[in-house]
């Protein structure tokens, strides 16, 4: 297996729209894991979500938080960020129009980027703690 590649060693991985896991954390102190749609771009991830969405809540009680991304497919890679996420509002609308294109197609991603849901933001997460991995010279 080979490790700390970079995320520009792990090849299309964080172009293709698989669905990342988002930790965020409880007031207890428990970690709530949500699936996500993102894009890698400038070097992290961008997340959307709505000002009042409860993984906001969490980031702005506690601002601890993980992504992992990874392929279910061989050659397994992945990458997971654990780090300190800023809450973005200028812009966030043109990211959720991004993300939904990429994930729903041109069509259907214009209209769910068009479709109120509330405020806007964007969860940006860049590497702290970065972990790689890829199984590509590995036999399966």
């Amino acid at each position: 297996m080979r490790k700390d590649l970079g995320v520009e060693g792990l090849g299309d991985l964080v172009k293709r729209p698989f669905v990342a896991t988002l930790a965020t954390y409880r007031r207890d102190g428990s970690v709530l894991l949500s699936p996500v749609w993102h894009e890698w771009a400038g070097g992290g991830f961008n997340v959307i979500a709505n000002a009042d969405d409860v993984k906001t809540r969490h980031i702005r009680n506690d601002p601890r938080a993980s992504l992992v991304l990874y392929d279910n497919d061989p050659p397994y890679r992945g990458v997971e960020i654990r780090t300190t996420p800023r809450i973005i509002v200028d812009g966030a609308h043109d990211v959720l129009r991004r993300i939904a294109i990429r994930y729903l197609g041109k069509e259907r991603g214009e209209a769910y980027a068009s479709t109120p849901s509330g405020e806007e933001i964007v969860i940006r997460l860049e590497p702290g703690d970065l972990r790689t991995w890829d199984f590509a010279d590995d036999e399966f």
